[in-house]
């Protein structure tokens, strides 16, 4: 007879993952409603603003969420609605659209994140020591690496074009940004 061993770690390591997870979630959840944000919208929107031109192929951006391509679409819909994200057209391929941070969804962000950033630091990364932040982050990097592969999706599209209404290229004046969102 196999004895099923429950007090496995590897069954300990995704227990405590998953109720980190959670209470980080339902923690964070109050600074993100009262900023009229769900947590994917928040997640969307902090990937479009830490991604080069503040812009994501959608498909790239369903990648990195891990939302489906209609999933995404029903998201960026909405913020498209509420102003805090533009579509713009790929002027090299057809098929290709691109999630666009305008300026009403970045102050948005800025409105939440020293709320948030407040929080990740007395209940998460506020914890750990320097280094202990440092092994810690490489870590998730390898499992995510892993896991989810498709997470950093688009980060870096060398000479990719788009084009706003007038066909000139989209926030050409934007500061660059991180070359991964979550990297």
């Amino acid at each position: 007879m196999n004895v099923i061993p429950f007090d496995d770690r590897r069954l300990t390591a995704m227990g405590l993952l998953s109720e980190v997870n959670a209470g980080l979630a339902a923690r964070m959840s109050p600074v993100f409603s009262a900023a009229g944000l769900s947590e994917i919208d928040f997640e969307t929107l902090i990937r479009l603003a830490r991604s080069p031109r503040q812009s994501l192929r959608m498909t790239d951006l369903s990648a990195q969420t891990g939302l489906s391509t209609s999933g995404v679409t029903r998201v960026v819909d909405r913020l498209e609605r509420e102003g805090l994200v533009a579509r713009i057209a790929c002027a090299t391929d057809r098929r290709a659209s691109y999630a666009t941070l305008t300026d009403e969804g970045r102050s948005r962000l800025e409105k939440v994140l020293p709320l948030h950033l407040e929080d990740i630091d007395e209940c998460f990364t506020g914890l750990l020591g320097e280094e202990e932040l440092e092994a810690f982050l490489a870590t998730l990097r390898k499992i995510r690496d892993v896991v989810r592969p498709c997470a950093t999706a688009g980060a870096e599209t060398p000479g990719r074009t788009l084009t706003a209404e007038g066909g000139s290229p989209a926030r050409s004046g934007a500061s660059p940004s991180p070359a991964t969102p979550y990297s």
